[in-house]
């Protein structure tokens, strides 16, 4: 992913994040020359046994996912494989007309972080129910209302043979967050403060973001630095 230098993140912890709060990826992989490239969305959560706390930076980083075995694209999996896994969080298109001056040029504001990896396919049964378990416990703590799965787990054995789970140890990490930093302090202010009163849940949410970005950092970007 191209990354202009005032859309990287201010620090790492802006990817973690929106991976923890955008856990839906598209995950993408060449496959033979005859089939692919494949694309799916699945998903994703940090590995609780050794990347539940990460807070920082990603590589070295394992994450956990799965997929139907009967997609094309899991047989296309090799353990040692590369896998790249795309995350979108806010974004909104930014009409002109909120700049307040001219001449202007329409835009997109969005987030996303991509990051590579190396495969490793899970082959066992019970290995690969811990990882729907996981991922339950982790989506329901975040987005659900804590449901408890204990009556579900002969249910969950009937259907995990045709779940292909597989660990993802992240070899390199790319953030991109544009958030109308090119632009001068007073212009993105008025972009933060028409997208914080929209109804649009995605425009209130690039917002947020935006007014968590470092003053120093907007200031360098506008003077040109």
């Amino acid at each position: 992913m191209f990354v202009p230098s005032f859309y990287r993140e201010p620090d790492s912890s802006w990817m973690v994040d929106l991976i923890r709060g955008n856990p839906l990826a598209l995950a993408v992989a060449n496959g033979p020359a005859e089939d692919g490239p494949f694309a799916t969305h699945l998903p994703v959560i940090f590995d609780p046994e050794t990347s539940a706390d990460v807070s920082g930076e990603l590589p070295g980083v394992t994450l956990l996912g799965h997929m139907n075995r009967a997609n094309p694209h899991w047989s296309a999996l090799e353990d040692g494989g590369v896998l790249l896994l795309t995350f979108t969080g806010p974004h909104s298109y930014v009409s002109p007309t909120v700049y307040e001056k001219s001449p202007a040029a329409p835009t997109w504001n969005f987030t996303s972080v991509h990051v590579r990896g190396v495969v490793e396919k899970i082959s066992s049964i019970e290995e690969t129910l811990e990882v729907v378990q996981a991922t339950v416990r982790a989506f329901e703590g975040a987005f659900g209302d804590g449901w408890d799965m204990t009556g579900s787990l002969d249910y969950f054995r009937k259907i995990v043979p045709a779940v292909g789970a597989f660990r993802f140890t992240v070899t390199g990490a790319e953030g991109m967050f544009k958030l109308s930093q090119e632009q001068p302090g007073e212009v993105r202010e008025r972009v933060r403060e028409s997208f914080g009163q929209s109804a649009c849940t995605y425009k209130r949410e690039t917002a947020g973001l935006m007014s968590r970005l470092p003053q120093t950092q907007a200031a360098t970007v506008s003077s040109g630095a």
